[in-house]
């Protein structure tokens, strides 16, 4: 993929944000599990970082996403993973399918603000009962006039505590449960919308996770996102982008876990010489450094070819699958190095090791990934 002056410009803005606005606070954000999302998506918003791909009538730069994923790498630059997926979220995973389908009207009232960064999105998907089976959802919304009247509840939502609005993915009639659902904008301070509770996680811990329940929302029916019936498609194309932005912000985040295992193993004296002299330690680091370079140029293939025109389901798959993986090998193989070390709260690899591990869980299991593959490949059992 090749790099414009533009997208280094664009580099350079993110990286200085990170280190100057981000960087500064993530501890203590990690310890009040939740950093100020208004505040920071407001800055990004002066920055013009929320909406690169969004159309320019509603505050977007309209430009292709080569520049998402520039900022999704830049953005591998924080000290922690729960503040640049909650960015991800605004930017990748609740607002992609409202800029391409929704009205002018729904996208005046709630992508601008997005872009903006006065209002703070999430997206809405998984359930009790349903996270990586997307069809098998049981949130339900009732036309009733003008009106949708929403039931049913989402787990593990993102920003969900500090939300303006949802993407929500919702059914909205019986049948074929791939062609049931629609995707409903739900502002979060509607009547009958509960933030039940904030999930205490292993990981991702500056970022505010939430279980969500609707007990007789009712929002117009112009909140709908594109036409009646489509919103599973529409959620595929969602995570499509999701896909793709996670293999990108993974890279960076590996980058610095293998240069600061190199500077601690060459400073840590082990049996009279450096740990970093081991031929053990220093061949790891190397194949992990390999692989790191692998999944950034299947991140950047996809891009190009995303970015002309074609489907990358499969390359986007790929890019997830392989995230997720090479984050648990790369966060388990440099933390063995650290030794004693490695094992404490605050070490920077301890971190990855945590926040990482969602990567093959979130937007898609590695087992789902898997099958898209198996699919596209024609390798699935027959029915």
């Amino acid at each position: 993929m090749q790099f414009t002056h533009e997208h280094e410009a664009l580099r350079r803005t993110v990286e200085r944000f990170v280190a100057e606005e981000l960087n500064p606070h993530v501890d203590e954000w990690e310890e009040a599990g939740q950093f100020p999302a208004h505040t920071v998506f407001r800055r990004l918003g002066e920055l013009g970082l929320l909406g690169l791909t969004k159309p320019a009538e509603f505050g977007g730069a309209a430009l292709d996403y080569s520049y998402a994923v520039v900022l999704a790498e830049a953005l591998g630059d924080c000290r922690c993973g729960g503040v640049p997926m909650a960015i991800g979220v605004q930017t990748d995973m609740a607002t992609p399918a409202l800029a391409r389908f929704g009205s002018d009207e729904l996208r005046a009232e709630f992508l601008a603000p997005a872009i903006a960064g006065t209002a703070v999105a999430c997206v809405g998907v998984s359930e009790p009962g349903a996270g990586s089976d997307v069809a098998s959802i049981r949130t339900v919304a009732r036309r009733d006039g003008d009106d949708y009247v929403i039931n049913g509840g989402k787990l593990w939502i993102t920003n969900g505590a500090q939300a303006d609005w949802m993407c929500c993915l919702a059914n909205t009639s019986a049948g074929d449960p791939h062609r049931n659902k629609s995707l409903i904008v739900i502002p979060m301070h509607s009547r009958g919308v509960t933030v039940e509770r904030r999930l205490r996680k292993i990981g991702m811990n500056s970022s505010d996770t939430a279980q969500i329940h609707f007990d007789d929302v009712r929002v117009p029916v112009r909140y709908r996102i594109g036409e009646e019936g489509r919103g599973f498609a529409y959620q595929m194309l969602q995570f499509q982008e999701e896909r793709l932005w996670a293999g990108a912000n993974t890279v960076r985040a590996l980058d610095h876990a293998v240069r600061a295992t190199i500077d601690y193993t060459r400073g840590r004296q082990a049996f009279g010489r450096p740990l970093l002299d081991n031929q053990v330690v220093h061949f790891t680091l190397a194949e992990l450094q390999t692989e790191i370079e692998a999944l950034r140029a299947l991140v950047y293939r996809a891009t190009e070819l995303y970015v002309a025109g074609q489907d990358v389901t499969p390359l986007a798959s790929m890019a997830k699958l392989k995230a997720g993986r090479l984050t648990r090998e790369v966060s388990d193989k440099c933390l063995q190095f650290w030794g004693g070390m490695g094992f404490t709260w605050e070490n920077p690899v301890s971190r990855l090791y945590r926040d990482g591990r969602l990567t093959s869980i979130g937007g898609g299991a590695d087992e789902v990934m898997l099958s898209i593959l198996c699919k596209a490949m024609g390798t699935l059992p027959r029915a």
